[in-house]
């Protein structure tokens, strides 16, 4: 497969991972841009792999968690934007609902993309480990925090509808 095919096969895919993975589309087109970048640098190496998407992939994952231990991660632009103006979010049918999308950005970025992978994406425990480079149980016990702490924010967020 030519670089050219894999980015036409895979290239909105590889954004639609990266937005669910940050919530934020921008981030997450730059997210796949800088994996489709490092890719074709090294194509005939990632051509070569078992699963070039496979290798693609973990870039990503790697760059997004290493975008999240820099300081400038937590700049948030202030102005005012047109909503008209924007892409079309291309993850609506992703979420479920508007509580569960608010309670992932929650989680921590690890264990963002441990749920995202596992429910999201349908990989298992061994795929998602070796994508991290961790071990399969760090996945599970990461998963089940992750998953502890959806449910006691959503259990929390029925709680203050009740008392308001």
């Amino acid at each position: 497969m030519e670089f050219e095919e894999y980015v036409s096969a895979r290239g909105q895919e590889l954004v639609r991972l990266g937005f669910t993975v940050s919530g934020d589309y921008q981030r997450a087109e730059d997210l796949a841009q800088t994996a489709l970048m490092q890719a074709f640098r090294s194509w005939r190496k990632v051509r070569k792999a078992d699963d070039p998407h496979h290798y693609v992939r973990r870039i990503l994952i790697n760059e997004y968690l290493s975008m999240t231990r820099r300081r400038s991660f937590t700049e948030a632009p202030t102005a005012e934007v047109d909503p008209h103006s924007t892409v079309p979010d291309p993850a609506t049918g992703i979420v479920d609902s508007d509580d569960l999308w608010h309670a992932l950005q929650e989680l921590s970025a690890r264990e963002r993309v441990v749920l995202v992978l596992r429910y999201y994406q349908d990989l298992d425990d061994r795929t998602i480990a070796d994508l991290l480079g961790i071990k399969p149980s760090s996945v599970r016990a990461t998963a089940s925090r992750g998953l502890a702490t959806l449910r006691q924010t959503r259990q929390s967020n029925r709680v203050d509808e009740r008392l308001s």
